[in-house]
């Protein structure tokens, strides 16, 4: 039976495909809701209750592509997962999906199973950083998203409200490269125009006060060429 708090949004405009994925999710206990344009998905996305736990977007789209969709996805809706499915194959297609905040990528011809397989694990690495309550948790870290205040080992950073946001984008996704475009939409919901550079000061800041409280921890990792990723272990 099909469980209807594991939500899968299946947006796939070849039928047959979306069927077949549709029918080893619900057969592995997910529920799915399928979409065959892009154009269809943000409204769909608004008007969900609940959300989808995950995406499984097709790159090539009618309506709308699936790189924008996963660039507007994540920046309205970091905490749901999305794993891309494409028939190109060239790496600066896998890079440019993956930087924009795509959690997995899945070339065609794909395997039903091997679908399966990829949502799940990537559920299972999306929701070992969630927790129930008002309070994010690490092992390093504990962000109080009510107070605006982050801990390190029990001692407070004293963020600014900018440095807390960006180290919430951060944390929700341990170990995904958020590039500068995406962290500026999240520090400026108004969506003003700044500088790249800005982004910069602000996370060299918010490195400072991390590394006052934990020295020997090198938390949030800098990308050549692509942007940040908080990095809690390793």
């Amino acid at each position: 039976m099909s469980n209807p708090d594991n939500l899968i949004l299946i947006v796939e405009d070849e039928p047959k495909i979306a069927r077949l994925v549709a029918d080893y999710l619900e057969g592995s206990g997910f529920s799915s809701h399928h979409l065959d344009r892009g154009d269809t998905v943000l409204p769909w996305l608004e008007a969900a209750d609940p959300a989808p736990a995950l995406v499984l977007l097709d790159l090539m789209l009618p309506g709308s592509d699936g790189l924008t969709l996963c660039r507007e996805i994540r920046r309205h809706w970091p905490e749901i997962a999305i794993v891309m499915l494409t028939a190109k194959v060239e790496e600066v297609d896998r890079l440019v999906g993956l930087e924009l905040g795509a959690d997995d990528y899945i070339c065609k011809p794909f395997s039903p199973r091997e679908v399966v397989a990829r949502v799940k694990a990537v559920l299972r690495r999306s929701r070992a950083t969630q927790e129930p309550d008002s309070h994010a948790t690490t092992p390093l870290l504990s962000l109080d998203h009510e107070g605006w205040r982050a801990l390190a080992e029990g001692h407070d950073l004293a963020l600014t409200a900018v440095e807390f946001q960006l180290l919430k984008v951060l944390m929700q996704a341990p170990g995904r490269i958020f590039s500068r475009e995406q962290l500026m939409d999240h520090m400026y919901r108004d969506h003003r125009i700044v500088s790249e550079r800005t982004v910069d000061s602000h996370i060299k800041k918010l490195r400072k006060k991390i590394h006052e409280a934990l020295p020997e921890r090198d938390i949030i990792r800098s990308v050549y060429g692509v942007g940040y990723k908080y990095q809690p272990e390793g």
